[in-house]
């Protein structure tokens, strides 16, 4: 279940999406949100270390499949240590990117793509590399990365002014 609620800005209201015990107010950039919720704490420490703050924050639009801590606690132990690491910038870049596709999909995008592909979806990532989007029974969406694995979005559609958010279960890695 999503938790959706209004929440007033001054002088208009927006829909907000509860994400990690925070609003995502729509009129905020994916970074502005994204630091605010509690469950994406070690995605936000990865975008400062590979320095794509400053990305997210542009213009866009973007799509970011964002992983929860859970998801990043899947990886077997010691991995965000070691990608957090200076020296691993250029392999956790890859990583985070692959997360990304240029343009705003929302969940009703991605599954007309699905349903036009005969069950399945290619996205070109930000970093140049492809991800499978299937269903996931009637109404969710399961992605595929490039070494087989599967990722399931548990929250469709967050809005941000830049784009949109899904969050995933599960850190989806390129090749």
């Amino acid at each position: 279940m999503v938790n959706t609620s209004a929440q007033n800005m001054g002088n208009k209201t927006e829909k907000t999406v509860m994400v990690g015990g925070a609003a995502m107010y729509p009129s905020k950039n994916i970074i502005e949100n994204a630091v605010n919720s509690k469950d994406h704490t070690t995605l936000v420490a990865a975008v400062k270390a590979a320095g794509l703050v400053e990305t997210l924050q542009g213009k866009g639009p973007f799509t970011v499949f964002a992983p929860t801590n859970a998801a990043f606690d899947k990886l077997p132990a010691g991995t965000v240590d070691e990608l957090v690491k200076p020296e691993n910038k250029d392999q956790l870049t890859k990583i985070l990117t692959y997360h990304v596709v240029a343009g705003k999909y929302t969940s009703k995008d991605i599954m007309k793509a699905i349903k036009e592909g005969n069950g399945k979806a290619t996205w070109k990532t930000v970093s140049g590399k492809t991800l499978t989007a299937m269903m996931d029974g009637s109404k969710g969406i399961a992605l595929t990365d490039e070494m087989g694995n599967t990722s399931k979005v548990t929250i469709p559609d967050v809005n941000q002014s830049n784009g949109v958010i899904h969050v995933i279960d599960t850190v989806v890695m390129p090749k």
